[in-house]
């Protein structure tokens, strides 16, 4: 690993992140906006004394529980169906009275909805208060959605966000939405909010300061960081000129020249020994599934042996007095 080579290294195919595609922002006006399967609640006020709507005395009409219907229309007495959906609540009260004007004059529409399914999102685990939130308005975003539920969940490793959406999955990091507001996708009505640790992980074994699984602690993880969550090397052990990261590419990777790896299992080779090996390990990405592995000295490997040899010999000779 030098610095000549990471530019090649990094051109071959590889998935560093999520594995998921993310949505970007798209900014709508900061309305609410009727759909289908929401609930209407209709006030119809006129002055006559014999309406059609009201009996002498009365001076409003209450219909409660106006369900819009799935072709987006609701149905109102005397004015037949009227198109609501994709409306405002402004622009709906006018169109409803505007109908019911032109059989009762001086009539007045007050007009109050509740958001069905259609126009409610879930926020499911990751955050203090999960649960189905209504969308106040079309520009509502994911960061606000989970501000609504008392933020993330401060036990969560490196929070990955996951939205699901008409059957697809997208996928990102807290981090990368924090850092790139134009990330911060626009929610729609029935989508499906997840805040879960980041699952990603390598492995690290031989003289490493620990050999276990290790999950990832941020979106980015350079070969540098990686000997810091793994401990090091062993001081007694391991050559630190012979740090290995051994990586099994997929077959569709295989590519004979410089574009890719002429083979699906390679390894890499980090001398930490030299200034080169140094910076260019401060630059080397791992990636989910990786093995680091820190190599024992040859030196160390030698006085080893001896020193079994040693013991032996000097058993020997105390089993050899003994007789």
């Amino acid at each position: 690993m030098t610095r000549a080579l990471l530019p090649v290294y990094a051109a071959w195919p590889g998935q560093g992140g999520t594995g998921h595609a993310w949505i970007d922002r798209v900014d709508q006006p900061e309305t609410r906006i009727i759909a289908p399967g929401d609930t209407l609640e209709i006030t119809i006020w006129s002055t006559e004394e014999n309406g059609l709507l009201t009996v002498p005395g009365q001076r409003f009409v209450s219909l409660p529980n106006q369900r819009v219907g799935a072709s987006g229309t609701v149905f109102l007495p005397y004015v037949g169906n009227v198109k609501v959906s994709g409306m405002s609540p402004e622009t709906a009260r006018d169109r409803i009275e505007a109908q019911y004007a032109e059989v009762t004059p001086s009539a007045q529409v007050q007009l109050g909805f509740t958001e069905g399914r259609r126009n409610t999102v879930s926020l499911v685990s990751g955050v203090a208060s999960p649960g189905s939130y209504p969308l106040p308005d079309s520009d509502f975003t994911v960061m606000g959605l989970i501000a609504e539920g008392g933020g993330v969940d401060k036990s969560l490793r490196n929070p990955q966000i996951r939205l699901v959406r008409d059957g697809r999955i997208y996928g990102t990091s807290v981090e990368r939405l924090l850092d790139n507001p134009r990330l911060d996708t626009t929610l729609e009505g029935g989508d499906k909010i997840h805040v879960e640790a980041d699952d990603r992980k390598f492995l690290s074994l031989g003289a490493a300061g620990s050999e276990s699984v290790h999950y990832f602690t941020e979106d980015r993880l350079d070969a540098l960081e990686a000997m810091a969550i793994i401990g090091g090397v062993a001081d007694n052990r391991a050559d630190p000129g012979g740090i290995l990261v051994l990586r099994r590419y997929p077959d569709s990777a295989v590519t004979p020249g410089p574009a890719g790896p002429d083979q699906s299992r390679v390894v890499f080779t980090i001398d930490l020994t030299s200034a080169d090996g140094l910076f260019s390990a401060g630059e080397f990405e791992i990636l989910p599934g990786d093995l680091v592995y820190a190599t024992e000295s040859p030196v160390n490997s030698a006085q080893t042996i001896f020193s079994i040899l040693g013991t032996s010999l000097g058993l020997a000779s105390r089993v050899g007095v003994n007789f």
